[in-house]
Order: structure tokens, then C-alpha cells, then sequence
């Protein structure tokens, strides 16, 4: 029995010393018996109690107070499985209350904390530099918030799970500026725009797209305009929606208008004369709805916003000198002066613009008239037989009567001439810069026909030698006739 019971006992191994039991108080070092946590630091009553140190096999760690062996108060816990680090109040070994989160991807976060996560009103410096300061709920931007982004934009407003949803302001980095409602990040509601170019949109947006924004222009009244050779006029211009509707939200949007000379055949009754080009004046045409013409000249707007962009072939637009209208976005205007500018300006009112005193001045240099005008033809007989004439010299605005010439002007100087009677197309541009969204309007045309002065009627005259004549475009006489009024 006693060899049995020997050979029992050895059979149960070597015995084993009892786990050492942690520090009952004071300062000590216990290893935990799944050898996973490490503990160095104060003790009380055999519990960790004071300041201490938690290692953890895998990397992470924990320094910091404890409180009846629990993490409790002040402490610095770092993650060493996804790098980040949190600087603050803890419970019950939970980020809770106020602390600070350096993330390793980059960025950190400075405020309330619940249960580990963001929670409450925070300030937040993301891995691009971006920067949110207000409210967190679950970890994500929640409430009310303002944000800067990376590329200089600001937004002060609502925040529903990390996106831009119910009411805020955006200021951009250009200066434009959005005030409205907000829905999954983009503009969405009602809400106005302030665009760096000047122009304004304030009505209903749909997935970050105004829905009731202008996608064409229309030159209003008939079919084809006509005017008295020499008389200004004006043009209405309207602004319409993809459903035809004016689009009366939009304001501000940069208009600019020209002209193109029409070289086409016209019915034998026309009293208009037809242009010809020299050989030598070859210069692209300009694209617009009507028949091509192939007649050539000298482009506009020198200097404009789109003088360096090829023109398409059709029409040939006129050259600046002939084309002046009212410039409201110069400072002519608030020096009270009253000029027609080639290639004038207007900005758009609820959807709605107006070119006043629109005058056309002689077709660009290279173009010799040929007329056809009944009384021309009377005068010629049997030179001209009905035909054209290369050689005809260009019609001369009429001397105004007598008496009517302003004080200081000199009668030896000769009228310059107004527009040949003929076939003209009027040209309409959006020139908004930069474009509204990143999208221009189409261009917008209507035939204009100019016929003889035959009535009497003073014309608007320019004389040559005088400043406006050079650029001023200062009026000196001009025709009785209200502009016409679009039908």
C-alpha cells in the first residue's frame, strides 16, 4: 500500500507553489496570472489604488489613477491596435467626460467624450487639416456646427450624422455665398446664392442645382426688328427656364451685346442695300441661326472677355466701333455721363435686361455697300440697270438744321456715318465671369433690318475729330421715335 501510495503521489507531478498574490498596500509590481496585464504602481488593501501603470501584452497601455482597482480620473490610455491615444477623464476604464484624441492617422479631437466615443460640443482637426467645432453625437458631427475646410470654404449651421442637413450659411473661398436649407450635404430646399460674379439666385434647389435657374436667352419682339438708319433703339432681352417660364429668381448675370452683318438675298421690294467684303478682309464668321451669308470682316469686342475665342463660321459680326449702347456696369455711369460704349454691358433683373440707346455705327473697314435703293436706282438710270454697284460711296448721316448744333462745335467737321440701310443680326453673350455654377448661356440672335432715313428724322450723329467719336460715344442729336416696346 505504501508503494502504491508513493506510486500515486509521484504520479501527480512535482507540486506547484500557489499564484503570488498582489501587493496588499503601497507601491508594488504584479504580473496577472494569464500573463496579459502587468501592473506597476500603488496599492491599498490589495486592490491597485493611487497612480499607477497598466501594460498590456499586445502594446496598449494605461497611466494614470485608480480607484479600488478600477481606472477612475486623470489618465492617458493609448490603442495599440489602431494607434490613437486619449488624454483625459476616465470611469470604470472608459473614456468619459473631457479629454483630448490624437488619432495615428493624423488630426485630434478636444472636448466631451461618452463611453469611449465623441459626444457633446467638441473641436475637431481632421487628418486634412479641416477644421469643426460644435456639436457630436455617436461620434459624428451632430447639431449645430462650424466648419472650415481644406480649400478655404466656411459653414455655420446644421449637421445631421457627419453631413450638412437642415438650415446653414456656406461662405466660399471666392466670395460666393449660399444661405439656405440643406439635405445629405448639398443645397437642397429653399435657399439664395451670392455669386462671386455678381450674380444672385434665390428660390428652390434640388440636389445641389437650382431649379428654377435660366438655361437660355431670348431676344424679345418680332421676328425681325426693324429701325430708321441712324435712330437708337432698344433691345429686351429675357431669361428663360428648360420649361419656358421667365426665370425670375436670377439676377446679375453679365450681358453683352453685338452685332454681325447679314449678306443674304432678299425679296425684290427690300429697300436694303447688300454688302460686299474685299478679297483680302478673310476672317472667320460668325455661327448664328441664320442662313450663312459669306461675308467677312473684322471681329468685336476688342479686349472683351471673349476676344481670344475663335469664332465659328456664319455671319461676320461687326467690328466694336460699330456697335454703342448704355454701359451700366462702368464707371461712366455714376459719373453721370451718357455714352454708348461699343460692346456695352447690362446686368439681368429678376430675369430681365434692356439695351437702351442701341445705336449701330458704319460696317468695319473693307465692305463697300452695294445699294439698292429705289431712289438710288432712279438717280444711277442706265449706269447701275437695277444692279449693284461696287463703287457706291457709303450713305453720310444729314447735316441737322440750322441752329440746332450745340454751342463750341465747328461746322467744318463732317458727320461720321451712321449704319448702311441692310441686314444685320443682333448678338446677345453671356459674359458672367466666372460663369454662374460653371455654365454659360447659349448666345442669343435676332435679325435686324435697317431701312433709309426717307422720314426727316433727325438722326443720332457723331462727329469726327471729337473724343466721342473716338471712344466717348457721346450723343449729339438723336431720332424723335420712342425705342420700340417688345410685343
Amino acid at each position: 500500500m505504501a508503494a502504491a501510495g508513493e506510486g500515486s503521489q509521484s504520479s501527480r507531478g512535482p507540486r506547484r507553489d500557489p499564484p503570488r498574490r498582489p501587493p496588499r498596500d503601497g507601491y508594488g509590481v504584479y504580473v496577472y496570472p494569464n500573463s496579459f496585464f502587468r501592473y506597476e504602481g500603488e496599492w491599498k488593501g490589495g486592490k491597485k489604488h493611487g497612480h499607477g501603470k497598466l501594460l498590456f501584452k499586445d502594446g496598449s497601455y494605461y497611466e494614470g489613477a485608480f480607484v479600488d482597482g478600477e481606472i477612475t480620473g486623470e489618465g492617458r490610455r493609448h490603442w495599440a491596435w489602431s494607434g490613437d491615444t486619449f488624454t483625459g477623464q476616465f470611469v470604470l476604464g472608459e473614456p468619459q467626460g473631457r479629454g483630448v484624441i490624437e488619432y495615428k492617422a493624423g488630426g485630434c479631437y478636444e472636448g466631451e467624450v461618452s463611453h469611449g466615443v465623441r459626444e457633446g460640443h467638441g473641436f475637431l482637426v481632421d487628418r486634412d487639416g479641416q477644421v469643426y467645432q460644435g456639436s457630436f453625437h455617436g461620434n459624428k458631427r451632430h447639431g449645430l456646427g462650424q466648419m472650415l475646410f481644406r480649400n478655404g470654404d466656411k459653414y455655420d449651421g446644421d449637421w445631421v450624422q457627419d453631413q450638412r442637413q437642415g438650415h446653414g450659411v456656406l461662405r466660399c473661398a471666392d466670395g460666393s455665398t449660399y444661405e439656405g436649407q440643406w439635405h445629405s450635404d448639398v443645397f437642397s430646399g429653399l435657399g439664395s446664392m451670392a455669386h462671386c460674379s455678381g450674380l444672385t439666385y434665390s428660390g428652390l434647389w434640388i440636389n445641389g442645382h437650382p431649379a428654377e435657374q435660366a438655361t437660355k436667352m431670348v431676344i424679345l419682339g418680332p421676328e425681325v426688328m426693324e429701325v430708321v438708319q441712324g435712330c437708337p433703339f432698344s433691345v429686351h432681352v429675357q431669361l428663360l427656364q428648360d420649361q419656358g417660364e421667365t426665370a425670375q429668381s436670377e439676377s446679375g448675370r453679365v450681358l453683352q451685346i453685338s452685332a454681325a452683318v447679314r449678306y443674304v438675298q432678299l425679296p425684290a421690294y427690300s429697300e436694303v442695300s447688300f454688302f460686299h467684303v474685299d478679297g483680302d478682309n478673310q476672317e472667320t464668321r460668325l455661327q448664328t441661326p441664320f442662313p450663312e451669308a459669306g461675308v467677312l470682316g473684322p471681329r468685336a469686342a476688342k479686349g472683351g472677355a471673349e476676344a481670344d475665342v475663335p469664332l465659328p463660321g456664319g455671319d461676320q459680326e461687326l467690328d466694336s466701333d460699330a456697335l454703342h449702347g448704355q454701359d451700366t456696369l462702368g464707371d461712366q455711369l455714376a459719373t453721370g455721363c451718357a455714352p454708348c460704349r461699343p460692346g456695352a454691358r447690362q446686368r439681368v433683373q429678376q430675369g430681365h435686361a434692356t439695351f437702351t440707346d442701341v445705336l449701330l455705327g458704319p460696317p468695319p473697314s473693307g465692305y463697300h455697300p452695294f445699294l439698292f435703293l429705289d431712289s438710288l436706282r432712279k438717280k444711277a438710270g442706265s449706269r447701275s440697270r437695277g444692279g449693284p454697284h461696287p463703287g457706291a460711296a457709303p450713305p453720310t448721316a444729314p447735316e441737322p438744321p440750322g441752329g440746332s448744333r450745340p454751342e463750341g462745335r465747328a461746322m467744318e467737321k463732317r458727320a461720321v456715318a451712321a449704319a448702311y440701310p441692310g441686314e444685320y443680326v443682333v448678338v446677345i453673350r453671356d459674359v458672367t465671369t466666372p460663369p454662374f455654377l460653371g455654365r454659360t448661356l447659349p448666345t442669343a440672335f435676332k435679325h435686324l433690318r435697317v431701312v433709309a432715313n426717307s422720314s426727316g428724322q433727325r438722326p443720332h450723329v457723331l462727329e469726327e475729330g471729337d473724343p466721342e467719336a473716338s471712344g466717348g460715344w457721346q450723343a449729339t442729336y438723336s431720332c424723335t421715335p420712342e425705342p420700340p416696346v417688345p410685343r
